[in-house]
């Protein structure tokens, strides 16, 4: 009996301890990184934005409408989206560059590469 409660509270530290782990990489996942750290692609899609295109899929320059609500709260418009070419994937897969402001004057861009679940400001 004693062994098997130790077994469930054991496990019950375990999985505690791997949550606050989980969260925790969560929280730094989603702070900045730096330009020069992005995928090549990611690398190559900025130099697009800042040019103005062209662009490959027809969503790119949406606005992105932050129902997530994970970016800083803005009115409608302000954000817009940009699709991250992932090799070998047909379509826009989930890697996305979003823009803050102007795309093409702005200094605030972030970078997602789970679909809207995580983001990182990029840092130039």
């Amino acid at each position: 009996m004693i062994l098997q409660l130790w077994k469930r509270s054991g496990f019950l530290i375990v999985g505690l301890l791997f949550c606050l782990n989980v969260l925790a990489g969560e929280s730094t996942h989603s702070n900045m990184i730096d330009a020069a750290r992005l995928p090549i692609e990611a690398q190559t899609m900025l130099a697009i934005i800042r040019k103005g295109g062209p662009f490959s899929f027809s969503k790119d320059g949406a606005v992105f409408g932050n129902y997530e609500e994970v970016l800083p709260k803005q009115s409608r418009g302000y954000y817009h989206e940009y699709t991250v070419k992932i090799p070998g994937v047909h379509g826009r897969g989930a890697r996305r560059i979003i823009t803050g402001g102007n795309s093409i004057l702005s200094h605030e861009y972030y970078y997602t590469d789970d679909h809207y679940v995580t983001f990182r400001r990029i840092k130039e």
